[in-house]
């Protein structure tokens, strides 16, 4: 075994991880040493001088201890107070910066996400004091882009939500069963409840419909919807998708009017139990819905529909993201920078 120095740790090589909590640790150790960032990154890059509005110039800037700890740099010249968390998501919150901060990396060291119910046992805050946490990192900081996709476009809408009280899943098909229905002319077996797979029943409340776009080998863009027919998706398809790509999709009806919109349209039919054919498939998007739906389900267990576009923003900045562990930034830097220049 290779000798250690067990009091400074060191990541390993092999590691997925660009930035371990040890690390985090000795960057960010108490609320001080992240007020400080803060005031370096956003105000004086040397910890001492930065522009002054009342001066209407660059001036020193000193910190001074008051009876009200204020988190403020005063101008030695005029008196003017800086405050390095005005105007950002830590304005007038008595939470430490410290948990702020680890907040921040927990979100982005882990692919599924964590629950506020979790937060609140990691950081000893309240449950109201997580979830407030969290709701600003996903709305404010992780809000989704409006740089629109290219190239080729996989797109596919689902359903996310509960199950139907009472509802019964038809069994399994068996290889051999689900090739006697191909060669009958017959496709996937349609839900026991009524409606094509993946879809509602009628009448199911629980279920919000979510549509998603996604480059290949690119980054994704997912908004939560209240219809899934033409006249609701095609103003986003508009929105986030650049005409003339190569856009696929399955066989949904509201995908029909594409081509004459200037989209060059592909479709595989998976009601005919054709997934792939050639170069069409929408497997990339299946591939993030799986991700968002494991992870709603295993980790938050519910979602409401009022919320539910903010769990999306957070698993689509983390699917955009997901390559810069390989080089730049590590996700944690990247978060922390839109903390700092993100006005709320």
């Amino acid at each position: 075994m290779p000798p250690v120095n067990r009091n400074q740790p060191k990541r390993a090589k092999s590691s997925e991880s660009r930035y371990s909590l040890m690390e985090f640790m000795a960057d960010y150790p108490d609320d001080a040493t992240c007020l400080e960032w803060l005031w370096r990154t956003r105000f004086a890059e040397d910890g001492e001088h930065a522009y002054c509005e009342r001066c209407a110039q660059t001036r020193k800037f000193s910190r001074y201890v008051t009876k009200q700890q204020r988190q403020s740099w005063t101008c030695n010249a005029c008196g003017l107070h800086v405050h390095p968390t005005a105007g950002t998501i830590f304005h007038k919150s008595s939470t430490s910066l410290h948990l702020w901060f680890y907040a921040m990396y927990l979100m982005t060291s882990t692919r599924c996400g964590i629950s506020a119910k979790q937060l609140e046992r990691e950081l000893g805050v309240t449950y109201k004091t997580a979830w407030r946490m969290f709701h600003l990192i996903r709305n404010e900081l992780m809000v989704q882009d409006d740089e629109p996709l290219s190239g080729e476009v996989e797109m596919d809408e689902t359903y996310v939500g509960g199950k139907r009280r009472g509802s019964r899943r038809q069994p399994v098909l068996t290889p051999s069963e689900a090739r006697a229905r191909r060669e009958q002319g017959l496709g996937p077996r349609r839900s026991a409840v009524g409606g094509r797979p993946g879809r509602p029943p009628v009448g199911h409340k629980t279920k919000r419909p979510v549509f998603g776009m996604v480059e290949r080998q690119g980054r994704v863009r997912a908004v939560h919807v209240d219809q899934t027919n033409a006249a609701t998706l095609l103003p986003h398809v508009v929105k986030y998708v650049v005409p003339e790509s190569v856009v696929y999709t399955d066989e949904w009806g509201a995908y029909r009017t594409l081509s004459r919109n200037g989209f060059d349209h592909k479709t595989i039919r998976h009601n005919d139990g054709i997934y792939v054919s050639g170069d069409i498939h929408t497997n990339t998007i299946e591939g993030f819905w799986s991700l968002v739906k494991r992870g709603l389900a295993g980790t938050h267990h519910m979602v409401s529909a009022k919320h539910l576009q903010g769990y999306l923003n957070e698993y689509v900045w983390r699917y955009n993201h997901r390559d810069q562990d390989g080089e730049g930034p590590a996700l944690f830097a990247l978060l922390l920078l839109r903390a700092a220049f993100t006005r709320v």
